[in-house]
């Protein structure tokens, strides 16, 4: 097992590639140590070099109502009166408190991606 730190793309590359190798392997094995090892080392490498943004509030919303098959009927139903729907997806109007709450209740959307700017 020669597992280091990622620190190069070319690090990062030929990390990958190990790691596909020797995914399937044993979880107490040699391999399969070294691939829970290679593991946490990509995870790093790839949080700081490729950090994934959190969606913008609207975005988040229609996320979840495709995960959830909820219709804009549903929603308005959530967040008040219909036209609002409209409106907040047209960026016309930004969520109230109230809106945020609620959206945070009965759809388990995180309260960090309904308050971000949008």
């Amino acid at each position: 097992m020669d597992v280091k730190v990622i620190k190069t793309e070319e690090d990062y590359t030929k990390s990958l590639k190990r790691l596909e190798e020797i995914f399937h392997a044993p979880i107490d094995s040699h391999e399969g140590n070294e691939a829970e090892l290679l593991s946490i080392l990509v995870e790093k490498f790839e949080d700081e070099y490729y950090p994934i943004e959190a969606p913008d509030p609207i975005e988040a919303i229609k996320f979840r109502m495709e995960q959830m098959d909820m219709t804009n009927q549903e929603l308005a139903e959530i967040i008040g009166y219909k036209s609002r729907v409209s409106e907040i997806f047209s960026r016309k109007r930004k969520l109230t408190l109230k809106m945020i709450r609620n959206l945070h209740d009965k759809m388990n959307i995180p309260y960090e991606s309904l308050i971000s700017n949008y």
